[in-house]
This record gives structure tokens, sequence and C-alpha cells, in this order.
């Protein structure tokens, strides 16, 4: 893996609970910076597609048999399971967008920050939170996307989440997420 000291550009990981708005934030800064400076490390996962996403666009899609040995092979910077699916950012596909000198957004949950933290990428590191569980509850229901278990998962997880992000030192910068726009513009 490229090491920071290399003066390659400093990526940027995103973190905070499923349905807070990471992936739309995300697509808005890389659509109001089109020049090409920002590239996208796409992770891997074990669960199956959303209606409308794209293998290699939103997600490398595997199996679970594949997923371990890539593991076991150390081709992962961090990897997690999360929801009862894995999840993972691999080594080469942050490489390459750093390698092409532009800065690497990663969009990862908490476990992975964690990982991320004991490797030597350096990154900075950025929290979106929801203004509330009530409120990030309602988002998870009207993407109509979660089955009423995972609806439930996810919301365990996102309290765990969001209490440590509120520690000390563990992100650079916490963003509440009440308002896309204003939210988008404090990011900026």
């Amino acid at each position: 893996m490229a090491s920071a000291s290399e003066d390659l550009p400093r990526p940027v990981v995103f973190a905070g609970p499923s349905g807070v708005g990471k992936g739309t934030l995300i697509h808005m800064l890389m659509r109001r910076f089109p020049n090409d400076q920002f590239g996208f490390s796409v992770s891997h996962t074990t669960r199956q597609p959303r209606e409308g996403e794209v293998d290699g666009v939103h997600y490398n899609f595997t199996t679970v048999e594949e997923m371990k040995q890539e593991i076991d092979d150390g081709k992962f910077i961090e990897h997690a399971e999360v929801h009862g699916n894995y999840y993972g950012t691999s080594v080469a596909g942050i490489d390459n967008v750093r390698e092409a000198r532009k800065v690497c957004i990663l969009d990862i949950d908490v476990q992975g920050v964690e990982n991320v933290k004991k490797s030597s990428l350096e990154p900075f590191y950025v929290f979106l939170s929801p203004p509330s569980l009530e409120e990030l509850e309602q988002r998870l229901r009207r993407r109509g996307s979660e089955k009423e278990m995972d609806i439930i998962k996810r919301l365990s997880n996102s309290a765990k989440e969001m209490e440590y992000a509120n520690q000390k030192g563990n992100f650079d910068r916490i963003f509440v997420n009440d308002d896309l726009d204003e939210t988008f513009d404090e990011l900026v």
C-alpha cells in the first residue's frame, strides 16, 4: 500500500449510520468538484445489490467465500461483518486512486474506521450523524429497501456508532445532517 508519507493526497473517510446520507453527500461532493480531483474507493460487500446498484460502481459485490479468502490474503485495509454481511475496502482500490493523485474517498462504517486507524493510511475522518435516532428511523423506512429486522439492527448499530463518534479524537469533524443542503455547504 502507498504510505501516507509519499506526498500523495490525504484520503477522506466518511462514516456514519446507514441512512444518514453519506452516499448522497459524497455524490454531491463529486458533482460539485467535477475536475477529477476526487476518486472513490469502491467497497466490497457480500450483501445482495439493492435496486439500481451497479457492481463495480456502488459496491464490488462478491461471495462470502471469495471475501474471506481475500481477507486471509491481506488484500483489505479494513473489513467487518456488519448487519450479517461482510464489507471491506481493498488496498488496491485505495492505491489506484491515490497513485492517480486524487483524494481517495472512503465510505465505511465505524468498525472499518477502527481498522483504518491501525493502518498507515492517515486519512481525514468525517462522521455524519442524524439529528436523532427517530429521524434516522424515518429515513430508513422512507428508503423502503430494508426489512423490519434490518431496520431494527441498523438502529441498534447506529446508537453505538454515534457513541463512538462522540468520543474525543475518533473523528476530525462531525456533521449533523439535519438539512442536506446546509450539511453539504458546511462540508464543502
